[in-house]
């Protein structure tokens, strides 16, 4: 007779074994959330640690500028990306395996338009940097760090690209490694720019990072797509382009809502008395909603390439699917945001005397960041279902609500009432996702399966 200690022994390896397993829908994403966290703790705490020795060097109204200078490119970066590192993964995913020939061709498509809307966008923000510095950000001072920030804006374009193939791929270990490299690497080259060059240096390093982490990708997709026996179509790849305004152009037309009204809210706040001091408490609090986000949207990351799989006829996987990930999101982002509400004042502390001021915008700011946490993973599912027009009429909604609340609450209150703007837009936003997923998920299933195919298999039923 077998003891109880090793039938249980057994019996939880066993799970484990199953879990893993290389065909059950739970270890592939086991395996791609596991993958995606790997680095993640090490890349993340670099950045912060980046961060903290930036801001101490160049003090608070200089950390101010540093911010909205991320800021302003982020917001040009929208229209750089134009939503491809999103198409890439959605029909990469789908096609990689029934298709590859026309997977190929969409790498090479994304690729291709991406790197020419990089381009034009970098040269957009070169041409504009002396004007927005002076007229927008009131402060000409900033015209110079603006351009340099150009090489940041292009870089990253291209690298959203490549992760959004790479994470179509399912080549998640890819990605972690690739970001492990980039966050090491971030720590010595902030330091050393600011040390070398003060503000200037600080985005310097930010272009040297975003060089490294191309370089990386691209080797990582050369080699992905060898594996897969996909070859990249550059010759044949432009009768793809309908993808571009089925699904890359709502999705871009989300993020021209979202991401310049942050920028525009941004700006609000420097353009008040004191205002580059204000954004330095802000910028610094704003580091830790981004640590808060990162582990759930890394782990999150094989959720559109796994959900756009099984948007084809497997409703009931698809389902548990969505609500495990939910839970994790919601469970990931809080389990980090409470020490960072009880350490609020010591971590403020460590960016300088003057930072400790701002501990209940750090507090209003990773709780925003628990809430939009889980509401991106109800934005990823409708995006699997293609329903990316529902994607920017939601982003609509965030972006009125967090400039009308900007409006009345920056002048008043500052950087406190910038971070209760987003936390009062990150609750509509919420509430407003979940009524549309509802809504859609409704709608969807009445559609029979040979009906509701995505769009890829459609477009192309057979393939030269």
């Amino acid at each position: 007779m077998i003891p109880t200690e090793i039938r249980s022994w057994n019996g939880a390896t066993k799970a484990i074994t199953d879990t893993w397993a290389a065909d059950s829908l739970r270890g592939r994403f086991a395996r791609g959330a596991v993958w995606s966290l790997v680095g993640a703790v090490i890349s993340q705490g670099c950045g912060l640690a980046a961060s903290v020795i930036t801001a101490r060097l160049l003090g608070r109204e200089q950390f101010g500028e540093y911010g909205i200078i991320q800021s302003t490119v982020g917001m040009f970066g929208v229209f750089a990306g134009m939503g491809l590192g999103l198409t890439a993964t959605k029909y990469v995913a789908e096609l990689r395996v029934t298709n590859p020939h026309r997977a190929g061709r969409i790498i090479a498509l994304s690729t291709a338009v991406a790197l020419g809307t990089a381009t034009t966008a970098a040269v957009a923000l070169f041409a504009a940097a002396p004007w927005l510095a002076a007229s927008t950000l009131n402060a000409p001072n900033l015209s110079a760090e603006l351009r340099i920030a150009t090489g940041v804006l292009f870089l990253n374009a291209l690298n959203g690209t490549q992760t959004g193939v790479l994470a179509g791929l399912e080549a998640f270990r890819t990605i972690a490694r690739v970001n492990l490299i980039r966050g090491v690497l971030t720590f010595p080259l902030a330091v050393a720019g600011v040390l070398l060059w003060n503000l200037r240096g600080a985005v310097a390093a930010l272009v040297a990072a975003a060089a490294v982490g191309w370089i990386l990708n691209h080797i990582a997709i050369c080699a992905e797509c060898r594996r897969n026996g996909i070859a990249v179509r550059w010759e044949r790849f432009w009768p793809e382009r309908t993808i571009l305004w089925k699904f890359s152009l709502p999705a871009v037309l989300g993020g021209a809502t979202a991401t310049p009204a942050m920028w525009a809210a941004s700006s609000i706040l420097v353009n008040q008395p004191h205002g580059y001091a204000e954004m330095g408490i802000f910028s610094a609090a704003n580091q830790w909603r981004n640590a808060v986000a990162f582990l759930p949207a890394l782990l999150s990351q094989p959720l559109l390439s796994m959900l756009s799989n099984l948007s084809v006829g497997d409703s009931g996987s698809f389902r548990k699917l969505l609500r495990a990930n939910l839970l994790l999101s919601f469970g990931l982002s809080l389990l980090i945001a409470a020490p960072i509400v009880v350490c609020s004042s010591w971590i403020l502390k460590a960016y300088g005397g003057g930072f400790v001021v701002g501990r209940l915008v750090l507090i209003l700011l990773v709780l925003a960041t628990v809430i939009s946490s889980t509401a991106a993973v109800i934005g990823q599912a409708i995006a699997s279902l293609g329903r990316m027009w529902w994607g920017f009429n939601l982003n609509t909604v965030w972006a009125l609500m967090l400039l009308s609340c900007a409006v009345l609450l920056v002048p008043r209150y500052g950087a406190l009432g910038l971070a209760t703007a987003f936390l009062a837009s990150y609750l509509v936003h919420a509430l407003t996702s979940a009524l549309a997923y509802r809504f859609i998920s409704q709608a969807t299933s009445s559609i029979p399966v040979d009906l509701g195919r995505t769009y890829s298999e459609r477009f192309s039923q057979k393939d030269d």
